[in-house]
Parts: C-alpha cells; structure tokens; sequence
C-alpha cells in the first residue's frame, strides 16, 4: 500500500483517540466512572495504533499493540517513550478490563481522573512525538 494510505490511517487514528479522550472528559464530570476508564482506555489504544500503523504494523489484540508498541517504540536505541509510559498503557488497559468485566470492581473518582489524566498525557506525547519525526 502507499505511504500516502498509512499517513491517513494515522490521521484518522489520531482523530478518533481525540474523540475518545473527550468523552473520557465528560463521562468523568458525569460521574460514569467505569465508562471514562473505557474510553481513555480505548483514547490511548487509537494513539498507540496511529503509532504503529505509521510503522506499517497492525496488531490483531490490545496485548499485541502494546507488546509491538513497547519492541517498536520504547526498547530501541534513544527511545522518545519510556518503560513508564509503557506502564502507564498496561495499566490503563489493566483498569480499563476490570471497568468493563468485574461486576464488583467500583471506580473511584480520583482513579478515574488519573486514567483521563494519563490518557491526555500519552496522547499529546505521542503527538509531539508524530511532530518531532516529520521535522
């Protein structure tokens, strides 16, 4: 396929982890707490896979992602993201399962607030990394 397709996957990717991150925004203020963990979740998951599609990887399983996402992006020479920004992914992913599968699990506030805080973090990284690579 031409570069000119996955620059437009990354695009629309990018656009979409936006969108999500809003909602993530507004879910919280609404107090939908398990909801928000979702789509920040799913905010940073469209941001991770803009990063690979940019690689011309594409991934069939979120533990795929991120394990390409930590092989391609944070375990190679000068890497721009860190082991914890890999973390800060495993364990939005981490919450984001239990939100949406343990019918026990209660989501805090100030958890919830730090997933859509960590989510708006990864994203403008990932952005700023988008923009340091075409210059």
């Amino acid at each position: 396929m031409e570069d000119k397709y996955y620059s437009e996957l990354v695009l629309i990717r990018m656009e979409r982890a936006a969108e999500l991150l809003k909602d993530a925004e507004e879910l919280l203020i609404n107090g939908s707490y398990k909801s928000a963990n979702n789509r920040a979740y799913y905010a940073i998951e469209k941001a991770i896979n803009a990063l690979l599609i940019d690689k011309h990887i594409e991934t069939k399983t979120h533990n795929g992602a991120l394990k390409m996402f930590n092989v391609e992006y944070v375990r190679v020479e000068n890497a721009y993201f860190t082991d914890e920004d890999y973390r800060l992914i495993a364990k939005a992913e981490q919450i984001r399962s239990v939100s949406d599968y343990d019918d026990f699990y209660v989501a805090s506030k100030e958890e919830t607030k730090k997933q859509v805080e960590n989510a708006q973090y990864l994203i403008d990284k990932i952005k700023a990394y988008f923009h340091y690579e075409k210059n």
